[in-house]
């Protein structure tokens, strides 16, 4: 009898080890917007409804193709025909060409981040970018801040499962800043998509699993991941809709905790700036959210904006914060100032100035859509483009709008050229435009032969000398443009320049950042001059659109892993380069060869100071 009763305590421990806790839905890179995206997607939701044991789903990212406000739209209609709740988070392909600088995203889905508990576990989930720029992966800085209040409240028992559309490797520029936070707690495994494969992955000592995107690909129809939670495991299964669920094909114990890795991992190193100690951060502010875009600055003030809708003005001097002011949307648009007056755009749609002093409202012009563009000012005139396919001038003392332009195809998110009476900007709508300063009528467009959007001259800032319009777009191709009749004049494709270009003070050199180490240098011609010369300066692997900034004959660039570098043109030299963070470096601003404010991704401003 005595033997009876522990053998049924066995049986009951045995059974109550192995039970199903509960079940949920992983999809991933669903991709509205591609040719099947769309039709997997609501095949994939109307298999998950026939399955009464599912809990809850959850959607990895990269949830459309584009980000456009049409296709987050159709995304939200599909996935809102759950019965279950339902989970989203962005991805890169959410974000990096979104329209809306990821607010129309944030409506959609009430928010770009979230946390909840279940069945004993807390699921914890990151948004991840670029944001609005090509770059390496990145979880925005406001979502590191939220992390931080979120763990902070989370018991050091409570098993957690971390949510991201990256692997929490070094294809994000701060997977550390995650790994590290995580570490601390009872992770028990992580998931996200980005790769389109079922693959299993150790992040550090942390289990991480990366789920199939739902497209069908070469396949009949997509697929998506079923996950097991059980007491002392977590099972992945595949499921395509309406056939039977797959074999499991990855199995995470969950009753194994290990003490932390003895081994030191990788981290980004900072080595480079004890080779440059002339060069010095004079001060350091770090915003609570992204910032990417170029600061603005007078004689006593730096002014930017972030993509919690924060505009910040910033002591010259010392860093020390003088004035804020909030705006509804993200903010990507490169301040510009003229007249005691600050001009920028805002995700909310609306145009803003402020005085720069105080940061006191002026006027604000409301658009139709988001205003992602950079202002250019000019006697008394801001030009600017937004999402709304309109391109305007504004009176910059009444806001009052003097002229649009209707007609853009696709996102404006650069800096216009203002050249010869022209106004000449790029948008993610294949186009170079050139329009008339003065009253707004198109005089040309141009693009480089490419049907795919994706390969717009959007991000370049065009640069122009005698009669001469130069761009890069991410096809990886200088080109030349006459100015007056649009026409191509020459191609140049043999050194890989990516959007990164810049002119020379007096105008007789283009300067190109390539997309591994080199930085090379053409002359202003109309016909092709091929590459004149080029410097190597190991900057590695480079893919990032800060343009070439050339000033007190030396030129100033950024890269995607936190570097900033000035060179010397004539002697074709490095002069220094400093590392300020691991994310991505915006156009810099170069005060002079002595004073150059730069900031990062991450939301970090500062003022080197070379001696």
């Amino acid at each position: 009898m005595k033997h009876l009763f522990f053998l049924a305590i066995l049986i009951t421990f045995f059974l109550s080890t192995n039970a199903q806790t509960f079940k949920y839905a992983f999809v991933t890179d669903t991709h509205v917007g591609t040719a099947t995206g769309e039709e997997d997607l609501r095949r994939t939701v109307k298999d998950i409804n026939k399955q009464d044991d599912l809990d809850f789903i959850l959607v990895t990212g990269d949830v459309t193709e584009m980000g456009t406000t049409q296709e987050i739209q159709r995304a939200k209609d599909i996935l809102g025909k759950l019965k279950k709740p339902c989970y989203v988070i962005p991805g890169n392909h959410d974000t990096g060409w979104s329209e809306s600088g990821g607010v129309d995203f944030i409506k959609a889905f009430d928010g770009d981040k979230f946390t909840f508990d279940h069945n004993g576990y807390r699921f914890i989930a990151c948004a991840s970018g670029p944001y609005v720029r090509m770059s390496d992966g990145h979880i925005p800085r406001d979502a590191i801040v939220w992390l931080d209040e979120i763990l902070k409240n989370t018991p050091d028992t409570l098993p957690i499962v971390f949510i991201n559309h990256y692997p929490l490797d070094n294809g994000l520029d701060n997977w550390y800043e995650a790994i590290d936070r995580l570490r601390k707690y009872n992770v028990k495994y992580a998931i996200c998509g980005h790769g389109h494969n079922n693959q299993a992955f150790d992040f550090e000592g942390i289990s991480g699993t990366m789920g199939r995107s739902n497209l069908r690909a070469k396949d009949l129809v997509g697929g998506y991941n079923i996950v097991t939670m059980r007491q002392d495991s977590v099972l992945f299964a595949v499921k395509k809709p309406a056939l039977e669920i797959e074999t499991p094909w990855r199995k995470i114990n969950l009753k194994t905790t290990l003490p932390p890795p003895p081994l030191k991992y990788a981290r980004p190193s900072y080595i480079l700036n004890e080779i440059y100690p002339n060069v010095e951060q004079a001060w350091t502010y770090h915003a609570p959210a992204n910032v990417v875009l170029t600061p603005a600055a007078n004689d006593s003030l730096v002014v930017f904006g972030n993509s919690i809708g924060e505009v910040v003005a910033l002591s010259l001097v010392d860093g020390s914060k003088k004035w804020t002011f909030k705006t509804k949307g993200a903010i990507y648009s490169s301040p510009a100032m003229a007249d005691g007056i600050v001009v920028l755009g805002s995700g909310d749609g609306c145009i803003y100035a402020l005085e720069v002093n105080t940061g006191k409202q002026i006027w604000k012009f409301k658009a139709k859509a988001a205003v992602l563009g950079t202002p250019v000012i000019e006697k008394n005139v801001v030009y600017i483009g937004g999402s709304d396919h309109q391109f305007r001038a504004i009176d910059l003392e009444t806001g009052d709008q003097i002229w649009s332009f209707k007609d853009v195809e696709g996102t404006i998110v650069g800096k216009p050229l203002l050249y010869e009476d022209k106004v000449i900007f790029g948008s993610w709508g294949r186009h170079l435009y050139a329009i008339n300063q003065n009253n707004g009528d198109l005089l040309w467009k141009w693009n480089n032969g490419h049907a795919n959007r994706m390969f717009s001259p959007a991000m370049c800032t065009p640069v122009a000398h005698k009669g001469i319009v130069y761009v890069a777009a991410p096809d990886r191709v200088l080109s030349a443009i006459d100015a007056n009749k649009g026409t191509t004049l020459w191609r140049n494709k043999e050194a890989t320049v990516r959007e990164s270009i810049g002119i020379s003070e007096d105008g007789s050199m283009i300067f190109g950042k390539t997309m591994n180490d080199e930085v090379v240098a053409y002359k202003t011609q109309s016909t092709d001059p091929r590459v004149a010369w080029r410097l190597n300066m190991s900057f590695g692997y480079e893919h990032v659109p800060s343009m070439l900034i050339a000033k007190d004959k030396q030129v100033f660039f950024g890269t995607k892993n936190g570097v900033v570098y000035a060179f010397d043109p004539a002697l074709r030299k490095l002069v220094w380069a400093h590392k300020i963070d691991n994310s991505m470096v915006n156009t810099v601003n170069v005060l002079s060869k002595n004073a150059v404010l730069v900031a990062t991704m991450d939301g970090v401003v500062t003022l080197l100071k070379i001696k």
